[in-house]
């Protein structure tokens, strides 16, 4: 692996993981203006899905857009990872917010790098080193103590809060697997685009974006919604994509845990909240997993170099 290839990698899927924490920041501003939440989640989607198909078909193959359906399985293949995999984790993500709160949803959405290793076990694609155990362990402690401020009261919700974080992991989990056949045959930008636009296009059927009344939106209320559909989700995803071409999936999901540090961050010094000791340390966690994965040499399993994963939040 070269090693400018690899520090690339880091660089932009850390920036994404930042923008993903940005945007999530943002939308709670939306949500406090009054935005439907699954409005916002399938105006996101297909938005955000068609710019990715648009800087495909500007900048790379565009004969992928529609090659990608011309074959059966491959089609078969990309409705349920639009479907069980883009909507499935997007939408239990915001049921656990709907019916406990952020903190515990992304808390345990967390569990899904900790899936992912145990599922390379199960198939026997990978050996559990110590490296593994201690970035694991940092991810979820540093998650925990950020989320919750060290204290377990707070998880305290009701079951079905739970429940859809639970299976938010789980559809994290399989998402992030799922597409390693697409990637393999096809530009990330494809599958996710398209990805994007079935799972905003199946939503609209329970949640039509048309229906919601945009006249009380502000100026503010319109750039909030530009930048969670720009750069919390289209650039996200673009530079989390790209990174996987030089990261393995454990590194890219672990990384991805910087998301919560940056949401944290921006909630402090912009929406003003308090920031505990617990959070700070939890801080030092996620830095230290960070660092951990930054300097240490890249897996040579040969599972890890080819199963590319994708990240959602």
């Amino acid at each position: 692996m070269n090693s400018s290839a690899r520090r690339t990698g880091l660089l932009l899927v850390i920036t994404g993981a930042i923008f993903w924490g940005i945007g999530g920041t943002v939308a709670k501003k939306l949500f406090q203006q009054g935005i439907d939440v699954n409005w916002l989640v399938t105006t996101r989607l297909l938005l955000s899905g068609f710019l990715l198909l648009m800087i495909q078909y500007v900048g790379k193959d565009r004969t992928q857009i529609l090659d990608v359906w011309k074959n059966k399985k491959t089609s078969l293949s990309l409705l349920v990872f639009g479907l069980l995999g883009m909507l499935a984790v997007q939408y239990t993500y915001m049921a656990s917010i709907q019916h406990g709160n952020a903190a515990v949803a992304t808390l345990l959405q967390y569990l899904a790098p900790a899936m992912i290793i145990v599922y390379l076990l199960l198939r026997k694609q990978t050996t559990l080193t110590r490296k593994d155990m201690i970035t694991v362990s940092l991810a979820l402690v540093g998650c925990f103590f950020l989320l919750t401020n060290g204290s377990i009261s707070q998880l305290s919700v009701p079951v079905p809060a739970i429940i859809w974080g639970v299976l938010s992991g789980v559809s994290l989990t399989f998402y992030t697997l799922y597409a390693v056949p697409l990637l393999k045959k096809y530009d990330s930008l494809v599958i996710v685009g398209w990805a994007m636009i079935i799972g905003g296009f199946a939503l609209s059927f329970i949640h039509p974006p048309w229906k919601m009344d945009i006249n009380p939106f502000t100026f503010e209320t319109f750039l909030y919604l530009l930048f969670v559909i720009v750069f919390g989700t289209m650039i996200a995803f673009w530079f989390y994509i790209e990174s996987l071409q030089s990261l393995s999936p454990k590194e890219s999901s672990l990384l991805g845990s910087i998301e919560p540090l940056a949401a944290v961050l921006t909630t402090v010094f912009w929406l003003k909240e308090p920031f505990g000791f617990y959070q700070w340390l939890g801080t030092a966690c996620i830095i230290g997993m960070i660092f951990l994965l930054a300097l240490g040499k890249q897996s040579s399993v040969k599972s890890d170099q080819n199963e590319k994963p994708l990240r959602v939040s």
